[in-house]
Parts: C-alpha cells; sequence; structure tokens
C-alpha cells in the first residue's frame, strides 16, 4: 500500500511512515468473505496478492460480478464506505489472497493530519471514478470480444484463475460466447 502512495509522488517520507501503525493485514482463504450485501463498508482493502470479486444479485436473481480487483490494488465497497450507508454487493476471494488493510478511522485520523492525506484521497477516489466511467463507455462502445481482449491484455497471469461464468457476466456476455472469444484468441 505505501508504494502506491509513494508513486503518486505527494507524500513526505515522515507523512508516509504514519501508515506503519495504521495498516493491518489480513489472509483470506479462496471463497471466503470480506463483505456482505448489507453491511457497512468500513474498510479500503489492498491487494498484496490474490484475487477480489465484487458481485451483486439482480432483480432476477442472476449473480453480476460488476468488478475484479488484482495485486497492487484497491477494493472496497466505495459508495458504502463514503456513505456509510449498506453495501449493495459482496466481495469475495477467488484465489487464496493476501490483504493490507486501513479502517475509515484510520483514514479520518491521516485526513486530518494534513492536506497530504487529503490530495491523497482526492487522487485515489478520481481515479476509481475515471476507471466507473471507462468501464461504462466500454459497454456502450466495444463488443464483448474488445472487452475481453482488454482484460486480457491487462491481467493475463490472471484470467485463467477467474472461473468462466465470472469472467462472461463481468463481461456482459454468455459464457458460451466467452469460450468462442477464447478459442479465438488463443
Amino acid at each position: 500500500m505505501k508504494s502506491v502512495f509513494q508513486s503518486i509522488h505527494i507524500l513526505p517520507q515522515v507523512e508516509l511512515d504514519q501508515l506503519d501503525d495504521l495498516i493491518t493485514f489480513r489472509k483470506l482463504k479462496k471463497g471466503e468473505f470480506l463483505l456482505t450485501e448489507n453491511q457497512v463498508c468500513n474498510e479500503i482493502y489492498f491487494i498484496k496478492s490474490g484475487i477480489l470479486r465484487s458481485y451483486f444479485f439482480n432483480h432476477q436473481g442472476d449473480e453480476i460480478t460488476n468488478c475484479f480487483a488484482f495485486e497492487n490494488e484497491f477494493m472496497a465497497s466505495l459508495s458504502s464506505f463514503i456513505t456509510r450507508e449498506l453495501a449493495q454487493e459482496n466481495i469475495e476471494a477467488l484465489v487464496d489472497t493476501e490483504l493490507q488493510i486501513i479502517t475509515r478511522e484510520s483514514l479520518e485520523k491521516l485526513y486530518k493530519v494534513g492536506i497530504h492525506w487529503q490530495e491523497i484521497g482526492r487522487k485515489l477516489t478520481e481515479m476509481e471514478y475515471v476507471t466507473l466511467q471507462k468501464r461504462m463507455i466500454s459497454f456502450q462502445k466495444l463488443s464483448g470480444k474488445e472487452r475481453y481482449e482488454e482484460l486480457y491484455k491487462n491481467h493475463q497471469k490472471y484470467i485463467q484463475l477467474i472461473p468462466l461464468q465470472y469472467l462472461a457476466s463481468y463481461l456482459g456476455i454468455t459464457p458460451r460466447h466467452l469460450s468462442r472469444i477464447r478459442k479465438a484468441i488463443l
């Protein structure tokens, strides 16, 4: 987590070192949940190793994968974290996963310490917004094949670890269509 904050080039080392006492660590086994819907998300997770998946159930009871997070990425139910309302999604480990965690309380302490931490929070929120907007636009502009190719290009080493039905749901296509796309690409 510190390396991500360091890469933004805002924090002096003395402020960055404040994280040492605030970060906790957790290991999850494949299939374990970090968060289930109707809980409030009070933590932000940084993936040291592994894969997390966020999903919800639609009005027909179908499981819809809305997000994957991989090594060196953050994950949270961001709307729940910000609003302190109940989460609408579940977050589970798809493989054995190691996390670094910062709580809302710890983050609030850092925000009070100085403007640098506030700027980090703003920048990370902006990055998350851009990622979300790109995903929304990809559903309107790109085909399922193009969305898969983009995911494959950015996360090739993880794709084989994600069950086909989760990938298909995330891409907005059927598992059968995804199988055809994979055969054509490989």
